[in-house]
C-alpha cells in the first residue's frame, strides 16, 4: 500500500503505508488512512515526530552473511532517512499555517 499525503504548502509525497503508519504513530497520530492534521495541531505533531527519530537512534546498517551472494544484498533505508520528506512537508505546513490531509494511493499526475 501506498500513502500520499498533501498539503497547500508543499508538493505531495508518497510513500510506503508501513512507513506513513509508523512515523504518523511517532507524531502522535493514531495512523488512521486516510485522515487529516489541522494547521493548528502541527508543530506538537513534528516535534513529537523528531524526539521520537531522534530517541530511536542510529539504526544498525546491515552486514553481510557470509553466504554467496548476501554481499550485494541491499542494505535497508533508516527510518529517519524515509521521514526527511514527510518532515519538510510539515515543516511548511507548520509556516504556512496549512491543514495535511494524507490517503491511500499514489497521486494522479
Amino acid at each position: 500500500m501506498l500513502v500520499t499525503f498533501h498539503s497547500k504548502a508543499w508538493s505531495s509525497i508518497t510513500m510506503f503505508g508501513d512507513v506513513a503508519v509508523t512515523l504518523l504513530k511517532m507524531a502522535g497520530h493514531s495512523g488512521t488512512i486516510p485522515s487529516a492534521m489541522h494547521a493548528a495541531d502541527i508543530p506538537p505533531a513534528l516535534a513529537r515526530l523528531k524526539q521520537a527519530l531522534a530517541a530511536a537512534g542510529p539504526e544498525a546498517a546491515r552486514k553481510p552473511s557470509g553466504r554467496p551472494g548476501d554481499e550485494d544484498a541491499d542494505t535497508p533505508v533508516a527510518l529517519r532517512l524515509r521521514a526527511y520528506p514527510l518532515i519538510q512537508l510539515l515543516s511548511a505546513a507548520a509556516e504556512q499555517e496549512c491543514d495535511v490531509t494524507w490517503e491511500t494511493g499514489a497521486p494522479l499526475v
